[in-house]
Parts: C-alpha cells; structure tokens; sequence
C-alpha cells in the first residue's frame, strides 16, 4: 500500500511538472499601441481581458503609446513583436528602410478629419488659402499632405497657401482661437471640443478626410519581414491575430462592457465613461469589411499608395508591404 502510494505521488508531483510546464507554454507577444490607453485599442484590451488571447495560447502584452513614443521606432529597436500603426507612417517608414508588413486591418474607414470653427468663414476646402491649420506630425501628416498638395497648396516656404500648425494632441489651439481648423477623430478630439462645452456642434465645421478623398488606412497590424519568416512566429501571429479579431467583435457587439475594461486598463485615471463611450460607439463603426474584421481590401491599400506616391510622400510604390497570408492562417479553425 505505501509503494502504491508512492507512485501515485510521484504521478501527482509528475503531473504537476507538466501542468506547469503547459501553463508556462504560452507564447509571448508584445504589442504597441500606436497612442494612450482608449476606445481605440478596445478590441485588444477586450481579448486579453475576456481571455481571448490565452484561449489561442498567448501570453500578450499591452504597452500603450503616447506623444513621444512612435510604434516602428519601437519595433525596430526589438521592444515588441507586433505594432499598431497608421498605413501612410508605415509605408514611410518601410521606404526608409525597415521592413513592416501589414498583417491585418483592424479599421476598415478612416477616421481622420480637420474641424474648423464656423466663425473663421471657412465652408469649403477652398477657404483654406491663408488659413493656419493644425496638423499633427510624426508620421501623421502624410494624408493632410497629399489633401494639400491635391488642392494645390502650398504649406512650406516664406510664404505659404496654408499656414501649418504643429498641433499637440488635444484641441486647444481651436478653443483658444489659436487655428482656424485642427486635426481631429470622429471618435476622439472632435468629441473632446463638443465635451468642453465652449463650442456646439452648430459652431464647427467638418471635413472628413475619406470624403475628401484622401482617407487613407489607418490602424492597422504590422510585424517585421523576419518574424514572417520563421513559421513559429508566423503561427503565434496568426492567432494573436484571430484572437485581436475576436475581441474586436465582441467589443462591437458588447459596447458597455468594453468601456468598462478600457477604463479599468486606464492606469492614469485620464479617460472618462461618458467620452470611452462615445469613442466605442464611433470606432465600431470603422470596423467590419466584407471579409471580416482584420482583412486588408487590396483596393483600400492600393489607393493609400497611389495617393502617397502621386503626391510625392512616397517616391516609390512599396513591395511586400502587406499580406493575406497571416489572416488566411488566423482564418483556419
């Protein structure tokens, strides 16, 4: 009996051994968020925290970005596998030498606007000319950039069309009347200048970037060349995606409570209900395709670049800059 009792212990201590070993088996990734803690990331803080991610044998973690952090710096330098950018400061970057790739298309519309106030005239994008605008830089400008050169406006020089402001991340310069217009999200700043209480939606004026024609992508997923090539990588890529994709959904699907989760990862305190509630509101409306949620539309890519190179942000069409083959994989039971 005691050398019965023996093996079953040794078979429980062994057991124990394996089970650490599988709990400790989930493979590590790391992913940048390309601005705060916020609605925008919903999707990404909904699957880890509704265990998404540990169902697809993931171990993630979440780093939030903010105005001196930019997302292909930081994968470049190997702090994280995996990067949520904007295409235009993907492809930039990838002309200047570092290799992303796009691996899934997380919002399908641009969401990109510049708000102007009503008393400053302005109805038309023709009223720009001798206007100063706020624009925000780091990779964000591309699209107002080609807007402008499209318009054919000058916004460099002694004397230019448009006079450019170099805009923080909030929306003073519009309050203060230190711009005639600012960049703005339709889930984001122009809520925040509604929130103020110092200007109606009646005193602004909107133009959205897609209408205009220069809606290029926006947050998307990228990786490096080299993770793509080691299978390992690729797998544990392809279910990070599954599982983003999955918590993107039920973030759609489930407003209330992704509010909730964004606002218990919101290590700051900064974010309010009332202003997370809005932003997921807005955000599940740029989400979906005709694919599914994460699927990049060649033709919504081929016109970010055409654009791009049209205007002169890009010199070249880029190569390689995205695939399917991580979200067939994310597809695949």
């Amino acid at each position: 009996m005691q050398h019965v009792s023996r093996i079953a212990a040794t078979a429980v201590a062994a057991f124990g051994v394996v089970a650490a070993t599988a709990a400790s088996a989930a493979d590590k990734v790391t992913l940048q968020l390309k601005w705060v803690t916020q609605g925008q990331f919903a999707g990404y803080y909904v699957a880890q925290d509704k265990g998404f991610y540990k169902d697809a044998g993931l171990d993630v973690t979440i780093k939030p970005g903010g105005p001196d952090i930019a997302p292909e710096q930081v994968i470049a330098a190997g702090g994280v596998d995996v990067i949520v950018d904007w295409m235009p400061a993907a492809l930039a970057a990838r002309e200047k030498g570092e290799p992303l790739v796009n691996i899934a298309q997380i919002f399908q519309k641009s969401a990109q606007m510049t708000t102007c106030r009503k008393d400053t005239g302005i109805t038309k994008p023709a009223d720009f000319k001798g206007k100063t605008i706020g624009v925000w830089f780091g990779g964000n400008e591309y699209p107002f950039m080609t807007w402008m050169n499209k318009l054919g406006y000058s916004y460099t020089g002694a004397k230019p069309d448009v006079i450019l402001l170099k805009q923080g991340f909030n929306v003073d310069p519009l309050l203060q009347k230190q711009a005639d217009c600012i960049a703005t999200m339709v889930y984001n700043e122009y809520w925040q200048i509604i929130e103020s209480g110092q200007l109606k939606a009646d005193d602004l004026v909107t133009f959205k970037w897609q209408d205009q024609g220069v809606g290029m992508l926006e947050d998307g997923l990228y990786t490096l060349e080299k993770n793509l090539r080691d299978p390992k990588e690729a797998d544990k890529l392809a279910r990070f995606v599954r599982a983003s994709a999955k918590g993107w959904d039920y973030a759609a699907a489930h407003q209330d409570e992704a509010v909730d989760i964004v606002l218990k990862n919101d290590t700051t305190g900064a974010q309010t209900r009332q202003h997370q509630t809005t932003q997921v509101q807005e955000i599940a409306k740029l989400l979906g395709g005709a694919k599914g949620t994460g699927y990049l539309e060649p033709a919504d890519y081929e016109r970010t670049v055409k654009i791009l190179t049209e205007n002169k942000v890009l010199t070249k069409e880029p190569k390689g800059a995205w695939t399917h083959k991580v979200y067939d994989a994310s597809a695949k039971p």
